[in-house]
């Protein structure tokens, strides 16, 4: 599968980016499925629902199917799973988007914002293939081709091409 991350800093505007540029990839007609990496727990689930009784009392996994989607919910007792297990589980896609996983081995774009105040992943991330800012950061050698934050579809042209289609 292919895969691309998106990186950056918390408040950079990840998620808003992927947010932007899915509609887009899916009307050029791919296919597009994501990974979010939560830092902290988290719970779809709501005290008093019955999968959530099937969870309290012990489920392994617990399936939810209507016939819009379905969501399976995997209890984890130890770290999180590596990425390469994850994307396993996942059907075959034209791309997969992840956000987060910033330091697992695959190609990713940063979105930096210098007003943020923190300094660029990228020196130190030698997967990251572009950056994605809403001004440009100070040169620097070996720095990453530059991509407009504001400008959706580049970055989706861009995915596209690096993806080959």
């Amino acid at each position: 599968m292919n895969v691309l991350g998106v990186v950056g800093w918390s408040g950079s505007g990840k998620t808003t980016l992927i947010e932007r540029v899915l509609p887009l990839l899916r009307a050029a007609g791919w296919r597009v499925s994501t990974v979010k990496h939560a830092h902290h727990g988290f719970d779809m689930d709501r005290p008093g629902k019955d999968s959530y009784r099937h969870r309290a009392a012990g489920a392994q996994e617990t399936l939810v199917v209507s016939g819009t989607r379905w969501a399976l919910l995997h209890e984890e007792a130890g770290p999180t799973p590596a990425l390469p297990a994850l994307l396993a589980r996942l059907e075959p896609v034209d791309l997969v988007l992840v956000e987060g996983f910033k330091t697992h081995p695959f190609p990713k774009l940063e979105v930096f914002r210098p007003s943020l105040g923190k300094p660029p992943i990228w020196p130190g991330e030698q997967d990251v293939v572009a950056l994605a800012v809403d001004a440009p950061p100070p040169e620097a050698p070996g720095r990453p081709p530059l991509l407009a934050l504001d400008d959706p579809a580049a970055v989706a042209g861009w995915m596209r091409a690096r993806i080959g289609a």
